[in-house]
């Protein structure tokens, strides 16, 4: 299966009503024989497995399943003067828009209109993009200010104008004693950039030059920040960007990051231990900016595309942004292969991105028992399961490890993977690399590929479990 053949996802997906949780739930009563007899023992016994197995979908435990919601919930409460809901309950920062016009001759007449302020042009070198980040008039409705989207597409049908959307985690991180993290989303405390450490916006830390060396073993990731001194990522060669020089490690990118390239010796490895790291940090946790918009995540691909690193892991979803998938079709034409979870919104939810667009490789994530997460995201877009909950990741600000659950952790595994072995961009062998990975996925579920599993399991002995620490 070559990267080409993927399917592509629409956007009508089937939705289910969530029960309130303090709802009790009655399973329905199994049917009897055609023309009323009983069944047998063994029909009685298979149609209650079958019952239960299609009624645990859609019982999935309530706080992974409202995760992006409560994360929502935290950062509009922390910057309530950038952040709103628009019209369709999408995280967005306040009266932006972001325009990549068709032509000039259309740019010239976005920029006479009235009732827009440019913020700024935003240049993307090594992606050959350009975009307008506007500002509608303080007091702008989010009814409003999605009727001048609607203006502007219908005024420019060929080109690209959208919010300027947030996106969130994949997953959540807890401590092994079952205690909530210690602030906020679980982000350790900000730090200022050391010298010493070479920490900082486009520096690098523990050693190399900034673009790397030929023949490293090299990924990229887009998150929130790395936690560098700790134990299991002390031997990586990072390379941070990002927050102005600040190191803000934060608790789901250092997860993410010892996932991907971590090495302890208390018996946790990554995908790609001790492999040349590329840290975008998009949110800069701590700081008194909102994080996480379309305008950080798509610098971030430029600047890894000018890293020449030949995969990318994104492990965050949020809604099919127009200036994104701009972006994110530039950066696979470039070469880059990109990975990202199916998020965590429950099997009947729609696609969340970018893991639902083409040619990127979607994510689900299985338990010990290699069992889909009832939280996971289903469809024709997923490509691979991988470890994705009973297992644990790198604590930021600690020498510890947490606890992960989500599609978020499942991600970074199968992006180590494929970095083991397309260190730098290529489009020809993009494809066979994926397609090596492929022949190695154990398949499960329906046989071939499937909407939930995908191919199959990969990376199933990557996952470290508390009871497998020293």
């Amino acid at each position: 299966m070559s990267l080409k053949l993927l399917p592509i996802l629409g956007l009508a997906a089937a939705l289910i009503t969530a029960l309130p949780v303090s709802a009790q739930v009655r399973l329905p009563g199994l049917p009897g024989l055609p023309g009323g007899g009983r069944p047998s023992g063994s029909e009685l016994l298979r149609r209650t497995e079958a019952l239960l197995t299609s009624t645990s979908q859609t019982l999935a435990p309530a706080d992974p399943l409202r995760w992006r919601e409560r994360l929502a919930d935290q950062l509009l409460k922390r910057h309530p003067d950038q952040l709103q809901r628009n019209a369709v309950d999408e995280l967005v920062f306040i009266g932006e828009v972001l325009a990549l016009p068709s032509s000039e001759a259309a740019r010239q007449r976005l920029l006479a209109m009235d009732g827009w302020e440019l913020v700024e042009e935003t240049r993307l070198d090594g992606l050959d993009l350009a975009w307008l980040r506007l500002r509608a008039p303080a007091r702008t409705s989010p009814a409003a200010l999605g009727a001048r989207i609607a203006q502007l597409r219908a005024e420019d049908p060929d080109g690209s104008y959208d919010y300027h959307h947030v996106y969130l985690d994949a997953g959540e991180a807890t401590p092994l004693d079952g205690a909530p993290p210690s602030s906020g989303r679980g982000a350790a405390a900000a730090q200022p950039a050391s010298p010493s450490a070479g920490i900082g916006a486009g520096a690098t830390a523990r050693g190399g030059t900034e673009g790397g060396t030929t023949g490293e073993r090299r990924v990229g990731m887009i998150d929130s920040g790395v936690d560098a001194a700790h134990p299991a990522l002390r031997q990586v060669g990072l390379t941070r960007q990002g927050c102005a020089g600040q190191a803000r490690p934060a608790a789901h990118g250092t997860a993410v990051a010892s996932l991907l390239v971590g090495d302890s010796d208390v018996g946790f490895r990554g995908a790609l231990p001790r492999g040349r790291l590329f840290a975008m940090d998009v949110y800069c946790e701590g700081g008194s900016q909102a994080g996480g918009g379309v305008q950080a995540i798509a610098e971030g691909f430029a600047w890894l595309a000018r890293m020449r690193v030949g995969v990318v892991n994104i492990s965050l979803v949020g809604p099919p942004n127009a200036l994104l998938r701009r972006v994110v079709e530039a950066a696979q034409d470039k070469g880059l292969l990109i990975v990202a979870p199916v998020g965590n919104d429950g099997p009947s939810a729609p696609p969340l991105y970018p893991a639902a667009w083409p040619g990127v490789i979607a994510v689900t994530g299985v338990d010990a028992r290699r069992r889909v997460l009832v939280e996971a995201g289903r469809g024709p877009h997923v490509a691979f399961a991988a470890p994705g909950s009973d297992m644990v990741a790198a604590e930021a600000g600690g020498r510890g490890y947490l606890a992960v659950r989500g599609t978020s952790f499942a991600a970074p595994l199968v992006a180590g993977l494929l970095a083991a072995r397309l260190s730098s961009p290529d489009r020809v062998a993009s494809s066979a690399v994926f397609n090596a990975l492929a022949r190695d996925a154990i398949d499960l579920g329906s046989p071939g590929r499937d909407d939930v599993y995908g191919i199959g399991l990969v990376g199933a002995s990557l996952r470290v479990s508390a009871g497998d620490l020293r």
